[in-house]
């Protein structure tokens, strides 16, 4: 299963660090940030929740960029 989200992200260095966070979190299969339309788009893995995968993605995300958002 594969999702679009809006992201708030100030620059395109934060955005790849959302990225590669993103990757690492357990249930994603792929994730993409896009800095000038500002969306994430996720690949999730066979049997990840994707709301459950995506709070854990934004929980991974802060940690490396304390104010960007996703909206989920």
């Amino acid at each position: 299963m594969k999702k679009t989200y809006k992201i708030d992200v100030d620059c395109a260095n934060c955005a790849n660090k959302m990225e590669d966070a993103a990757n690492r979190t357990e249930g994603v299969k792929k994730a993409v940030v896009n800095f000038m339309t500002l969306k994430m788009s996720v690949e999730f893995m066979d049997g990840a929740d994707p709301k459950q995968t995506m709070s854990a993605v934004l929980a991974n995300c802060k940690r490396v960029e304390s104010d960007c958002e996703i909206f989920f």
